[in-house]
């Protein structure tokens, strides 16, 4: 059930002024007022009671419950503990972090201090995508700032508080997403996926306990903060509290950004907000949360965008990344992009990975050349299925849900091109 929001657009409503990205713009705003109520007045176990409270659930695309994760933390160990936001914002349709680390880089500091003093971590590693260049330079000069402050380093905010704040840059690896590939490669490894247990909050960066959340995740904190955890739960749905910030492309009219509300229609995304497909064209399919959740066609566009609506439409919130495509597009075409994209993307550590990501590809490719057979749709079903669960990370999961939401909703263009020995569709875009 949907309640009132009386506040839609907290995380983006000073995102258009340019001072804002500045520590003065910011302060000027109230921040580093979340901050200093949290570490002179709240006990870490308040604060990670508080979020829990919230209900807040990760950005990321997971949707764990943050305050969950940080109560993960072992309160007592002679061990440094650290935090990491995961600036690596690698899904494709996914681009709401790089205008938060662009437009608000001190929104997303004050989050982690706070979420440094919950847990009691002493350092923080941003990891930043690699082709995130101007992004990762802002976000080093806002760090210089804090510093120069006292709002990181010794005596935060003239308490006994310390913590530091390290940024390193990626190289370009979409795996890198992942937690704890993320963390192979902050220790300068190859970038690939843990097995777990352990998990990073028993051995994660260095070895050390560590709590990872995503730049949006961190930039909601300082507002649970300052406002409390019932105002949070006001907005947004029961299951799903708090306001997301949607990334719409493709096809529509007014591709962007849109803060709304957690179970907001993803018809009034598209139609309303981002102001639907060109005229004379009409919607065909929509993936909700980035490349990698399953595609829902136009006739399920009425569905709530929150994970415990989504789910019985069997895909996900994800990123919330929202890739629109209107009536010219070829779904065949659309599987050979996805497919070629996990192959290319894929670490290699499983094989079920490794070679089910390469025969998908070769499968839709060989489709689109008008060599198909019947006898293909079921073997890329069959593909998907050894891949789904088998892995040490969720890559696989990723690579084989969009070919089954292709194949679920638009068996007939795979059909059609089988038919044909050709793409029935001279408008959609090209390979």
């Amino acid at each position: 059930m949907l309640t009132v929001p009386h506040v839609t657009n907290y995380l983006t409503e000073h995102l258009g002024d340019d001072a804002y990205g500045t520590l003065p713009g910011y302060r000027a705003r109230g921040g580093y007022e979340a901050a200093r109520k949290a570490i002179t007045q709240m006990e870490p176990q308040q604060v990670i009671e508080t979020v829990k409270d919230s209900g807040l659930q990760g950005r990321g695309g997971a949707g764990f419950l943050a305050g969950l994760k940080w109560s993960f933390m072992p309160a007592e160990t002679d061990k440094p503990k650290y935090l990491v936001c995961n600036a690596d914002e690698s899904e494709p349709g996914s681009f709401k972090d790089r205008i938060l680390m662009e437009r608000a880089p001190h929104k997303i500091l004050e989050g982690i201090l706070i979420a440094a003093w919950a847990t009691g971590a002493e350092k923080t590693f941003i990891y930043v995508r690699g082709e995130y260049a101007a992004p990762a330079d802002i976000l080093e000069r806002a760090i210089a700032e804090a510093y120069d402050a006292g709002l990181l380093g010794a005596n935060v905010l003239g308490s006994r508080f310390r913590h530091n704040v390290v940024l390193h840059r990626g190289a370009g690896a979409y795996i890198c997403g992942e937690e704890t590939g993320l963390l192979e490669s902050l220790e300068g490894k190859k970038g690939q996926p843990r097995k777990k247990p352990p998990f990073p909050a028993q051995y994660g960066a260095f070895g050390m306990p560590t709590t990872v959340n995503n730049v949006e995740t961190f930039c909601h904190v300082p507002h649970i903060v300052e406002r409390g955890a019932d105002w949070f739960r006001g907005i947004g749905t029961d299951k799903s509290p708090g306001t997301t910030i949607f990334g719409v492309s493709g096809h529509v009219v007014r591709p962007g950004l849109y803060e709304l509300p957690l179970g907001t229609s993803l018809a009034d995304i598209v139609f309303e907000h981002a102001g639907g497909p060109p005229e004379g064209r009409s919607v065909k399919g929509v993936i909700p949360g980035g490349m990698s959740m399953p595609i829902l066609p136009a006739a399920q566009l009425d569905v709530p965008m929150a994970n415990e609506f989504l789910r019985e439409r069997k895909t996900m919130l994800g990123t919330g990344g929202i890739i629109v495509m209107d009536d010219t597009t070829c779904m065949v075409r659309v599987a050979c992009v996805i497919t070629y994209f996990f192959r290319d993307e894929s670490c290699g550590q499983c094989t079920q990975c490794r070679e089910g990501t390469g025969w998908l590809n070769k499968l839709a490719m060989r489709i689109e050349r008008g060599a198909g057979a019947a006898e293909d749709l079921d073997v890329l079903l069959d593909v998907c299925g050894k891949m789904e669960g088998q892995t040490i990370c969720a890559f696989a999961d990723a690579a084989a849900w969009p070919v089954q939401g292709l194949l679920r909703h638009f068996r007939a263009d795979f059909q059609a091109h089988i038919a044909h020995a050709k793409c029935p569709f001279p408008e959609s875009f090209e390979l």
